[in-house]
This record gives structure tokens, C-alpha cells and sequence, in this order.
């Protein structure tokens, strides 16, 4: 006894709630949380590398360095360690060890290493000498961490003045004359704005989604072409899926053809909500 077109727009109206979930979180919600949990590695630098370093591995976590160990234990003592310091093209450093810890002095991280020989290449001259305890000092070291913030973890808002900062749009809302966002160039240009693609856009595809099935409801089971409506209905969402995601590689740095692509979601959103008022209320005046 419901009204199908008060039932469609019930369902739109649960569509957009979920549309604004989706931008918060993609908009929101994941890029600070991304940039949070990299912050900790870049201010970090080496603290946390005795939780990188895996057995039976050779983990090069730290720049020049490459540490292998053949097993650790639960009070996080490596055994066996072989670890090779580069310190230029042609001069490196061997380091072998029975045992070692990694730990902290001053704040400044270090690794204990116990019962070992070091084996210097420098100048073509090769040096060794044997120890019972030597200290290995990391603090003069950096880690593989990337250390300015990557596409990805730039706000939402970062990204909007970027692309106006690029294309030297006349926007005053969203013009910032002191923009200092390492990635915001042009050869990051196609980047920037694929971001802004999945965030803002991709998630208009959620109503849309939304409505296709519905479409079953245009037909009686009991007509013929009903299962034929059917294979349609699916087929039209599986290629509503693919073409929200697949749409994303013809972003370019045209704003002609990005427009296009753009607009796209809106068009098709439209059209399938017109199909559904004109097919519901001239079958509702026609009985």
C-alpha cells in the first residue's frame, strides 16, 4: 500500500545519509588518521626500529644499513647478527655479533651488540677488530620513512586550494597566497587531482547505486520480460561500478575533460531519478 515514489525517495534519503558518511570518512576521517600514524615514524626517526627488524631477514628499515638476524626472543635480544653499514660507493662496514639489544641512552638509539668482529673497508684498506660488548650507534641515521606528507594524507581543504593555486582559479573562498604544500606542483598536478576525484566524487556514486535496483520494481513478476529486467538490473550496476572506478584514469590536467568526468555522476543520477518519476506517476495517473 506504499506509494513507490514516496518508497524512492525514502531510499534516496538513506542513500545521501551514506553519501555524507562516505565524504567524511574519505574527506575526513582517513586523511588525518594517515598523516597521524605516519607522523609517528617521521618524528621518530630510528626509535622504533627494534619492532621493524624481523628474523631470518634482511631488514634495511635504516638508509645505508641492512641488518640480518636469525631469530629474537621474547625480551627482544637478536642472536647471530649480521649487519652492513655503507658508508660510501666503496667503503662499508661489517659488523657480526652473537647477541644484541636494541635500547636508548640520552635519547639517542643504539644497539648493544655482544661478542662480535667488525670488518672496516675504507680506502681499500680492510680493518678488523673483535669485541666482548660494542655499542652501535643509530642516531646519526635516517630511516626509509618518507618525511613530508604524501598525497593522501593532505586535508581535503589543502588539496582544493592546491588545485586553485595550479590553475590560478579566481576564487577567493579557496585562494591562499601562503600555500606551502610540499606536493602541490604541477608534475604532482594528475595526483592532487585524482584525490580529489575519490574523495568528492566517487561517493556520488552511492545513490546511484542505490536507485538501480529499484528498477525491479517498475515491472510486475508476473510479466515476461521480468527476468529479463532482472539480468539488466544487474548488469547496469555492475557497470556503474566499474565505470566509477575506472573513470578515475582518464583524470587529466584538461579542466574540459575533467569537467566531463566530473559531471558525469550528477548526469546519471538525474536521468535514472527522472526514469523513476515519469515511469511511477504516468503509471500512477494511467490506473
Amino acid at each position: 500500500g506504499v506509494d513507490k515514489l514516496q518508497f524512492i525517495n525514502f531510499i534516496l534519503k538513506i542513500s545521501f545519509f551514506l553519501f555524507f558518511i562516505q565524504i567524511i570518512f574519505t574527506s575526513f576521517v582517513v586523511p588525518k588518521s594517515q598523516d597521524i600514524a605516519r607522523s609517528f615514524l617521521r618524528e621518530s626517526n630510528v626509535n622504533f626500529l627494534g619492532n621493524f627488524i624481523k628474523p631470518k631477514r634482511f631488514n634495511d628499515t635504516i638508509k645505508d644499513l641492512t641488518i640480518y638476524s636469525e631469530r629474537k626472543d621474547e625480551n627482544g635480544y637478536l642472536y647471530n647478527l649480521f649487519i652492513k653499514k655503507d658508508i660510501s660507493t666503496e667503503n662499508f662496514e661489517i659488523t657480526y655479533a652473537k647477541k644484541g639489544i636494541f635500547s636508548q641512552v640520552n635519547s639517542n638509539p643504539l644497539l648493544i651488540l655482544f661478542d662480535g668482529e667488525t670488518i672496516s673497508n675504507k680506502n681499500r684498506k680492510i680493518t678488523n677488530f673483535s669485541f666482548s660488548k660494542s655499542d652501535f650507534l643509530l642516531s646519526n641515521l635516517k630511516a626509509h620513512t618518507i618525511t613530508v606528507k604524501k598525497t593522501q594524507e593532505l586535508s581535503t581543504i589543502d588539496i582544493l586550494q592546491c588545485i586553485v593555486h595550479l590553475y590560478k582559479l579566481d576564487l577567493d573562498l579557496l585562494k591562499n597566497k601562503n600555500l606551502k604544500i610540499n606536493n602541490c606542483r604541477k608534475t604532482n598536478l594528475i595526483n592532487i587531482l585524482k584525490e580529489f576525484y575519490k574523495r568528492l566524487i566517487i561517493p556520488i556514486y552511492i545513490p546511484i547505486l542505490m536507485l538501480i535496483p529499484y528498477f525491479l520494481i517498475l515491472s510486475s513478476k508476473e510479466n515476461s520480460n521480468y527476468s529479463k529486467l532482472k539480468l539488466l538490473t544487474f548488469l547496469t550496476g555492475v557497470m556503474t561500478i566499474i565505470f566509477s572506478e575506472t573513470t578515475i584514469r582518464f583524470i587529466s590536467i584538461e579542466l574540459i575533460k575533467n569537467s566531463l568526468i566530473l559531471v558525469s555522476p550528477f548526469l546519471i543520477f538525474i536521468f535514472l531519478y527522472l526514469i523513476f518519476f515519469f515511469k511511477l506517476t504516468f503509471n500512477f495517473k494511467k490506473q
